[in-house]
């Protein structure tokens, strides 16, 4: 049996949402306070709702228990349109900044050490003529908890993105890992400006570069490594039916590099072996990287490794557990906003101490008034 839960106090979590903008016109403003239709949000997500409807239904059957929270609720619950007009109309940074506190605090813990930068499609958003709202999340690797988001522009693509994310953040002294889409000079001399290393992705979008590299490996394996410097660091995994070994291996001598002194302080090139295992089926990849950090190739194969762990952690637990990829909202900035929401309960469901999985963790939200309290009490 597990241990009961602490005696909770009312809690004020409406001081959270004390500065967002209210976007609605002035006359419908005292109807229904945007801090309480924000917070009945809040639970009834953390509560598995899906929908508008979910979460009106779950005001309506929670109400008294709102009403404990110190919520106004001067006409009831509001309807499901109020909801969907609302998400829609706030401003998406605004609303990420009313978390911002939250997740200062839980990073100071740790400090951020790898901050992996990845996008999604969210497909359920799609619109009639087939596009669909993108993301690009900033992911603390270490705290396992979402930084920022930003949407990708229509016309656009996440090149233009990542930089308005990286302005988001406080970089200083991190390691920051981006696919090959995000391997642009410009980017790479942002990073670094901002007093963080870069670990890019590099594939054929940068031919020169990607050659070049290739080029230094194939040298450094004719030579057998002799006179150069390099370091390599070796894994290996075994697991239902599987067996993966990673080479990673890095050059520090990058005289072969025709566009060295075109990336900003670029000092090592990595490049990763992985040879899976699976019955008598075998697979090779290969990959590489460049990274203006000069640390060994332990620590920067943990950057690569780490980089997936934005897919793994954040984007299959938000479309397994939140039904994120079906949900078909799409009006102004609701999906941008629905979707940070899934992000912060996400992250107080990994933060909460108490064992159980995140599927069981939501579960218990939903029948526990007392749980469910807990988990808004993780917010300072």
């Amino acid at each position: 049996m597990s241990a009961p839960l602490d005696a909770q106090a009312p809690l004020d979590i409406a001081h959270h949402f004390a500065g967002l903008p209210d976007p609605r016109h002035w006359a419908f403003r005292d109807r229904h306070r945007l801090s309480d239709i924000l917070v009945i949000a809040l639970s009834a997500v953390l509560s598995g709702a899906r929908s508008w409807d979910a979460m009106a239904a779950f005001g309506v059957a929670k109400q008294s228990w709102l009403r404990s929270l110190g919520l106004e609720l001067p006409n009831g619950i509001p309807s499901h349109d109020t909801f969907n007009r609302l998400f829609a109309a706030l401003d998406p940074k605004a609303f990420q900044h009313c978390f911002a506190s939250w997740i200062g605090a839980v990073c100071a813990t740790l400090g951020l050490r790898h901050i992996p930068i990845d996008g999604k499609a969210l497909r359920g958003a799609a619109g009639p003529e087939g596009t669909c709202l993108h993301l690009v999340s900033a992911w603390a690797a270490q705290q396992r908890l979402t930084l920022a988001q930003v949407a990708v522009d229509d016309k656009s693509n996440e090149i233009t993105a990542i930089p308005e994310l990286l302005k988001m953040l406080d970089l200083e002294g991190a390691l920051v890992s981006i696919d090959a889409i995000g391997c642009q000079k410009d980017i790479a001399r942002q990073v670094r400006q901002q007093g963080a290393d870069y670990l890019l992705a590099v594939k054929e979008n940068q031919p020169t570069l990607y050659n070049d590299i290739t080029a230094c490996f194939t040298l450094a394996y004719d030579k057998e490594f002799e006179g150069i410097k390099h370091d390599i660091h070796k894994t290996r995994e075994v697991g239902h039916g599987r067996n993966e070994e990673r080479t990673y291996t890095v050059l520090y001598e990058l005289d072969g590099l025709s566009t060295k002194e075109e990336w900003a302080d670029l000092k090592a090139v990595v490049q990763v072996i992985r040879v899976r295992r699976e019955g008598d089926k075998q697979s090779d990849e290969v990959s590489y990287y460049i990274s203006s950090s000069d640390a060994g190739a332990r620590r920067l194969g943990e950057g690569v490794r780490g980089h997936w762990g934005i897919e793994n952690g954040q984007h299959w637990c938000l479309d397994v557990l939140f039904g994120e990829d079906r949900c078909r909202t799409r009006q102004g900035n609701a999906a941008e906003n629905l979707s940070w929401l899934r992000k912060m309960i996400l992250s107080l469901f990994r933060h909460d101490c108490r064992k159980g999985s995140v599927p069981t963790k939501q579960l218990q939200a939903a029948l526990s008034d007392d749980y469910r309290l807990h988990l808004l009490n993780l917010l300072p």
